[in-house]
């Protein structure tokens, strides 16, 4: 009885956490709180993140096995930014989520987004960063048994999140402009970002060309080997 209950309640956290708990943070954080707050929104994204990622331990060996394979996945994505123009920080997010988990691709995409803005620059944008590569990761593991059967669809994934991603930001982007969410506005940030959206989805379906394959086939290994 203990162990279905555990179940159901893990269950549940990973349906309330990236669904309404994290978005709710980051909302709170962009209308209700100062933008100097935005470190504090960070920690709550992060810990809710992590939380996640707990929440879908089915064994605790396993669950600290994901977690070493998904810090090298981080660092690598941090190490991404760095590369100018394309980057392959979602693409990366995206194989976590297909081959770890959804909650490891939520995982990946919130702390590469928070560390790597460590040098990049932290503020009230960072949590809108944390969610908007956290739900590509989460949505890439949910999507996994197609993605994995279909460069196609991984393809089209990898540009439908690039603009997604940019349209997370755009509401981040009226916030800060208005201090609140106008429809009129938002529609004229989408299409004032249009070229970075392009940017953002040609960036993802190049990396995936190249790095899908060949990292998915070590992860397969690790998790023939040890059943992660």
């Amino acid at each position: 009885m203990i162990a279905i209950e555990n179940a159901r309640i893990r269950r549940a956290l990973k349906i309330i956490i990236p669904f309404a708990a994290i978005p709710f943070t980051v909302l709170l954080g962009g209308t209700v709180f100062s933008a100097r707050s935005y470190a504090f929104v960070s920690l709550a994204v992060a810990a809710l993140s992590v939380a996640l990622f707990i929440s879908g331990f089915e064994k605790k060996q396993t669950g600290a096995r994901r977690l070493v394979i998904v810090t090298v996945l981080i660092a690598l994505a941090c190490a991404g930014r760095f590369i100018p123009l394309i980057k392959p920080v979602a693409s990366i997010v995206i194989i976590s989520g297909i081959y770890l988990g959804g909650e490891a691709g939520f995982l990946t995409g919130a702390f590469s987004a928070l560390i790597s803005d460590f040098y990049f620059g932290q503020g009230p944008w960072t949590p809108f960063q944390m969610l908007a590569w956290g739900l590509v990761g989460l949505f890439a593991g949910l999507s996994s048994g197609v993605l994995k059967k279909s460069r196609a669809a991984l393809l089209v994934y990898g540009a439908l999140a690039g603009a997604a991603y940019s349209a997370i930001m755009d509401v981040w982007t009226v916030l800060w402009y208005n201090g609140a969410f106008d429809i009129k506005l938002y529609i004229a940030a989408l299409g004032t970002a249009a070229p970075y959206t392009v940017s953002y989805a040609a960036s993802n379906v190049i990396f995936l060309w190249v790095l899908a394959r060949p990292f998915g086939q070590k992860l397969e290994r690790m998790h023939i080997k040890y059943g992660i």
